[in-house]
């Protein structure tokens, strides 16, 4: 769909595409062909419903994108073995009240989904967002963002699979920060398409999603979400520059976000299931409770990091921790740390950089900096790590 939404009916047209687009995958329909029809039906009621909206917008959608469907299958010579499915057009009458909203999930997150792809098409199908709003968010091109859903699968197989692919579709991507990010130097920045923010439609949609299962990681990603949102304000300067974690204004932090993702976080916690996000959402949470960047809890933060490295032994948390241990421990604790690790890591170098600094070492840091800052993976960062290498060049010449 490539029509802008009138404002007006933005919200109730993506409030209803995912229960629409689970109906017609439920008649029959595979996911991609649901789709297409769901969209030309978005539409029409983008053309008719300001004049005459209709009593049931839901019926209404159904019976227009059930249409779309089968004129599309009757044309469509290579789909023809589907006519025993869509011969008949199911009588009138009101739609399902259930909510195909989790099934849908389910197939977004399907394991043989890149996790980019996983994101998209979560927030197409489930966030009502088109491919254009996505692609211009994630800054590519709108063909590299256009894909459809795995061939030849049906909802509900593998669920335990699907399970863990759909948590990291509402968790990856410019939607969210990065997970594990002890220093809180390299967190994303504000991610938007037009009136989209893509940081609030995955908070929208885990909700949904939290409302839907009843699980305490699913309830931990939801903390862990609101947590990291809580700070994003503080997280670049105007001129879109990187703000380290020490230095963000914290009267500028959403203490409302800040208050629900504790609140969940310890009903989750109180349930004694401990996964990943919980720990992960802890460590948010221990961050975003400290007055000042010096009055940060380092010691209870290492247990959290030490619970993550058991939970899933990444090299990532690892490197996290390190960072971790340096604040707890002091700077050589943490170069101890960090000598156990691959030095290939992503921001390994940076971290070694951040280390050596704090140890009185800036020369050696200097030289970290400038190489992380070569291995940058985005622009913003690549700035800051080249300012810090600047700025201790600048003291060592004086």
């Amino acid at each position: 769909m490539t029509s802008p939404v009138p404002r007006m009916d933005e919200a109730l047209l993506r409030s209803l595409t995912p229960s629409v687009l689970g109906i017609l995958v439920r008649r029959g329909a595979d996911f991609a062909a649901a789709e297409d029809a769901v969209q030309d039906a978005l539409v029409e009621a983008v053309r008719v419903w300001p004049a005459d909206l209709p009593r049931d917008p839901k019926g209404w959608l159904v019976t227009v994108a059930w249409r779309r469907f089968l004129d599309a299958t009757r044309a469509d010579a290579a789909r023809r073995r589907r006519e025993d499915l869509v011969d008949e057009e199911p009588a009138p009458g009101p739609t399902p009240a259930g909510d195909d909203t989790l099934q849908l999930y389910f197939l977004c997150a399907h394991p043989s989904l890149t996790p980019s792809s996983a994101v998209a098409l979560t927030l197409r199908a489930v966030g009502g967002l088109t491919t254009r709003q996505i692609a211009q968010a994630y800054l590519v091109p709108e063909a590299t963002m256009a894909m459809g859903a795995p061939p030849g699968r049906r909802l509900g197989e593998h669920q335990p699979c699907q399970a863990h692919g759909l948590r990291r579709a509402v968790s990856t991507g410019p939607a969210t920060s990065p997970p594990c990010c002890a220093s809180s130097t390299w967190s994303s920045t504000r991610a938007t398409s037009g009136d989209v923010d893509l940081a609030a439609e995955a908070i929208r949609l885990t909700r949904q999603l939290a409302a839907a299962i009843d699980h305490p990681e699913v309830a931990g990603l939801l903390a862990l979400m609101l947590l990291h949102h809580a700070r994003r304000a503080t997280r670049t300067a105007p001129d879109g520059s990187l703000v380290p974690l020490a230095e963000q204004d914290r009267g500028r932090w959403d203490t409302g976000s800040i208050a629900e993702g504790v609140e969940i976080l310890q009903a989750a916690l109180a349930r004694d299931r401990l996964g990943e996000f919980q720990a992960q959402a802890a460590i948010a949470a221990l961050h975003a409770d400290a007055p000042t960047a010096e009055e940060t809890d380092w010691v209870q933060i290492v247990e959290w990091y030490d619970e993550l490295v058991r939970l899933t032994d990444s090299p990532v948390v690892r490197l996290n921790r390190a960072v971790a241990v340096g604040e707890a421990d002091g700077p050589r604790a943490g170069l101890a740390a960090l000598a156990a690790l691959d030095d290939s890591l992503p921001r390994h170098a940076a971290v070694a950089a951040y280390l050596h600094e704090r140890d009185g070492d800036p020369a050696t840091a200097a030289r970290l900096y400038a190489e992380a800052a070569r291995k940058a993976s985005n622009l913003a960062e690549r700035d800051y790590l080249t300012r810090q290498a600047a700025r201790l060049n600048a003291r060592r010449c004086r």
